[in-house]
């Protein structure tokens, strides 16, 4: 699937074209702060390469999101990730500065959840979040994610949320 949308959002696939907003996403060090730190272009651009690899690989990964006038809103997708060794599938999402407080990442998020459990039959989807972040804490609870435990990712406390397919189709029966 190539394209997502919801009520105010247009989401494509990842692809070259998107290089540019990526580069300027990373970079921005509030953006940042709670994925590890800024990233270089060429970070960045390896970045992309691994998604896009991950893309053919899978059929799934990131998607650039924008608003239907084109504006630049962020990525935000379902991908693997480790935890604590244990092979995940993660809703990931990050956002322009911009965007922040309008409600969009909720809205991303409940897509994303849709399309993983929903499209993808995937059997569960976690929320890796810095244990400090409480603005991306509310966005996985509101969406229906509980709370699992505490975790060490990328060096840093996290807690990891978890939403299982049978507790999202038991709520949206």
């Amino acid at each position: 699937m190539d394209r997502l949308e919801t009520p105010r959002l247009v989401a494509e696939r990842l692809d070259q074209r998107h290089l540019p907003d990526l580069i300027a996403l990373h970079l921005d060090p509030e953006v940042s702060r709670y994925l590890g730190g800024t990233r270089s272009a060429e970070a960045t651009q390896a970045y992309l390469a691994a998604n896009l690899a991950h893309w053919d690989d899978h059929g799934f990964g990131l998607w650039i999101w924008r608003t239907p006038d084109g504006s630049f809103v962020g990525r935000a997708g379902v991908r693997p990730l480790a935890v604590e060794g244990v092979p995940e599938i993660e809703v990931a999402y990050a956002l322009a500065r911009e965007a922040w407080g309008r409600g969009y990442a909720g809205e991303i998020t409940r897509a994303l959840v849709e399309h993983g459990l929903g499209r993808l039959a995937l059997p569960s989807l976690v929320g890796v979040v810095m244990v400090d972040h409480v603005a991306s804490r509310r966005v996985l609870e509101k969406a229906g994610f509980a709370f699992e435990r505490t975790v060490v990712h990328a060096g840093e406390p996290c807690a990891l949320y978890r939403l299982t397919q049978a507790a999202w189709c038991a709520t949206t029966a």
